[in-house]
């Protein structure tokens, strides 16, 4: 059962073709959209401001989300959000990266199609043009993202998609095996990519 709290008498709304994992925490005021994923030990804390995964976003493992009181932290359309990060009161653009271990601070918006690198600090009321590349502890916006790392992108929020399906269908808990088979199989899936041997690789 995913770990759903409601306070102040107001309670998360999930979308059915939504997959949240059963670890993953979504606390009041929290609206997660069609076909989102949400990995395991995330956490989206809608108990000061709104916290809203629109159609398509992705929100990997450990992951942190959450806003002062009044505020909305919103993740658009296709948003890929990588593992280990936080957002706090800030807006992610339509088909945006935050890679792994990033911040993104209150009052930040960062523009559609931009790619914000692993282990990057976004100060707060940061505004980020659209398809914008940022690094950095403070980040700037360091070039244009290229045709090629949009792609990219665009590629593995696509398996995100994709995995909020086979997770829905095929993902149940289990006991673990004493070995591993003598034949044992990889996960295989149609559109499966080596992205991690992309150069930018970040989430």
């Amino acid at each position: 059962m995913v770990k759903v709290y409601e306070i102040n008498g107001i309670r998360p709304v999930v979308h059915p073709s939504a997959y949240v994992h059963p670890t993953a925490v979504l606390i009041g005021d929290v609206i997660v959209g069609p076909r989102c994923y949400i990995g395991p030990l995330a956490s989206m804390r809608g108990d000061f401001g709104r916290l809203v995964l629109e159609e398509g976003a992705n929100l990997q493992d450990t992951c942190v989300v959450h806003g002062f009181p009044g505020a909305d932290t919103v993740v658009e359309v296709d948003g890929h959000i990588g593992h280990g990060a936080v957002l706090h009161g800030c807006r992610i653009g339509r088909n945006s990266l935050v890679g792994m271990n990033a911040v993104v601070m209150d009052n930040a918006v960062v523009g559609e199609e931009s790619i914000i690198a692993a282990m990057s600090f976004v100060k707060a009321s940061m505004i980020i043009p659209p398809r914008s590349m940022v690094m950095g502890t403070p980040a700037r916006v360091v070039r244009q993202v290229s045709d090629v790392e949009l792609k990219w992108k665009m590629s593995g929020t696509s398996q995100y998609h994709e995995l909020a399906v086979r997770s829905m269908q095929t993902m149940r808990e289990v006991e673990a095996l004493a070995e591993a088979e003598p034949d044992r199989q990889r996960i295989h899936w149609d559109s499966a990519l080596p992205l991690h041997l992309h150069k930018n690789a970040s989430a």
